[in-house]
């Protein structure tokens, strides 16, 4: 049994930022929604779309890229900032997405790749063509060691040295991703004014935001240090950069001054916001340095969920008490799914735990999280992770580590529309990655028409965090991290809401926990006197 209270008549006004405790929606463009019939999604599709994802009742979308690219990191790799690549559409086709959204009451916030480029930018064909040009020092470039070798002895996330010989320079350039994603000097005050151009030309379009990825990455060490090695670790290493302590090719201390820059330039933009991407072994520092105050970035979003084999609740915990209610500390975001990480069901579920059971439990965890949360598309749906045979892989790190690196595309397969149409409705034509043998059954239409699907539970749990204080913007306190059992109270505004999770296949008994009360959420049966297998409550206290 799911039971949910009624929602209030009206959400309170709030005073606060629309962002803070927002809950925003991933849109991975390639996989949304395809208008043209070429298999592939792109901006007119999502505009078309654009009434499911309000109904959801989010305050924002994310836009994974669509900038021109050559697509070897299916556009992660930018070769214009300022434009549309043809296969998802035009400017024009922008622009009318963001009408549409701003009609709808969405924010729109979109990716920002400023740590590197794809290697048909204009800026690195200009500073490869010479050592004395104008762009010449935009990228990371560095003479050979004496013997021909590298410069250092840095390795690349995708495998492989970070460094790649030039013969028009007759210089190694860097790249921390593809070789075919150079490295920007972001040292460079030119460069980071020209990032500032970008920022601009995307604000004065209506974006409401932004997400910089891989920002740890942006700035280099200039002395060119070698990487000491990782001490030993039990955990399976499948790359090279795997062997290595991050230290010289990454998080330099000069990357929060830039950051400022970013935050001065956006606050001259009312209601704006930025988040950090920032993942790494030293993440959770660098999050709240990239965050810190009130000159910097307004969130950091990070990988405790996002690859996590098991959901416990030492885990939730543990992320949760790292961003205290607390002066000068900043405001996290949560993401349980994305497009770089297996979908959280596939990883999570126990074996002897029902699936559907399982989804409805772990929405109600992301939507009673302190800070903004972020849906990942087809998370309201349920959708599970698809097994892509390698003939079909397209993701490249997949592709030079398989089978040992488990492929992106199962995350990022297309999205089922209607269960009887061609393709699930997402494409006339072949699509780009193929579609989820069970997702046509988990179709948009389907779950409009069930009352009991896990789309209107998501609605319905997003509506609730809307309208409560405490759960869009309270404090945390008590918790209980015991067993399979999760427990903490939201409190704000002299509201508190007790909630309280089963991680576990095995029943918990609350009757010495003082739950009482009438819950806002009860699901999988759950009731304030016992938590069966999944079970989540919502429960607003007495004082």
């Amino acid at each position: 049994m799911n039971e949910l209270s009624p929602l209030p008549s009206s959400a309170r006004q709030s005073p606060h930022p629309w962002w803070k405790g927002a809950a925003i929606y991933q849109i991975y463009p390639r996989s949304f929604a395809d208008s043209n019939g070429d298999g592939i999604g792109d901006l007119a599709g999502i505009t078309a779309r654009l009434d499911h994802v309000a109904s959801l009742g989010v305050d924002a979308i994310w836009l994974s890229p669509f900038y021109p690219s050559p697509m070897d990191d299916f556009g992660y790799d930018i070769a214009d900032y300022e434009g549309v690549d043809p296969i998802f559409g035009t400017l024009a086709d922008f622009d009318a997405l963001v009408a549409r959204a701003h009609a709808l009451g969405l924010k729109v916030t979109t990716d920002l790749v400023f740590a590197h480029t794809s290697d048909r930018h204009a800026w690195f064909a200009e500073s490869r063509a010479s050592k004395d040009n104008p762009r010449a020092d935009w990228y990371v470039w560095a003479d050979a060691k004496p013997d021909g070798s590298p410069p250092t002895n840095w390795q690349s996330v995708f495998g492989g040295p970070a460094w790649t010989w030039d013969a028009r320079r007759g210089q190694y350039y860097l790249h921390n991703f593809l070789g075919s994603q150079p490295q920007l000097n972001v040292h460079n005050r030119d460069v980071q004014d020209a990032l500032l151009g970008v920022v601009r030309f995307w604000l004065d379009r209506g974006v409401d935001g932004f997400r910089i990825d891989a920002i740890n990455f942006s700035m280099h060490d200039p002395e060119l240090r070698d990487n000491p090695p990782a001490p030993p670790s039990n955990k399976p290493r499948t790359r090279p950069f795997d062997f290595q302590q991050k230290i010289y090719n990454q998080s330099h201390p000069d990357i929060p001054l830039f950051l400022e820059r970013i935050r001065a330039l956006t606050d001259q933009y009312d209601g704006r916001f930025t988040v950090a991407e920032v993942g790494g072994d030293d993440a959770a520092r660098e999050m709240k340095l990239f965050t810190a105050g009130e000159r910097r970035l307004d969130s950091a979003y990070g990988f405790d969920f996002l690859y996590a084999d098991r959901l416990t609740p030492q885990l939730v915990r543990e992320a949760a008490e790292g961003w205290p209610d607390a002066p000068g500390v900043g405001w996290p975001s949560w993401a349980f799914e994305n497009h770089d990480a297996p979908r959280a069901l596939s990883r999570w579920t126990p074996e002897d735990v029902d699936p559907a059971a399982y989804a409805r439990m772990k929405m109600a965890l992301l939507c009673a999280l302190r800070g903004n949360i972020i849906l990942y598309n087809g998370e309201e749906l349920g959708l599970d992770q698809v097994e892509i045979p390698f003939e079909l892989v397209k993701d490249p790190e997949a592709r030079k580590n398989w089978p040992l690196t488990l492929s992106r595309d199962g995350a990022r397969t297309p999205l089922p529309w209607a269960a009887e149409a061609m393709h699930a409705g997402f494409s006339d034509a072949d699509p780009w990655l193929p579609l989820g043998a069970d997702h046509a059954a988990l179709a948009v239409d389907r779950q409009e028409a069930d009352p009991a699907s896990m789309l209107a539970l998501t609605r319905r749990l997003v509506a609730l965090r809307a309208a409560h204080p405490a759960l869009r913007r309270g404090r945390n306190a008590h918790w209980i991290a015991e067993g399979d059992l999760l427990a903490f109270d939201r409190i704000a505004d002299g509201e508190t809401i007790r909630c309280l999770f089963n991680l576990g296949g095995a029943t918990i008994d609350l009757a010495a926990r003082g739950a009482d009360g009438t819950p806002l959420v009860a699901l999988n049966g759950a009731d304030p006197t016992l938590l069966p297998p999944c079970g989540a409550l919502w429960l607003p206290m007495e004082g």
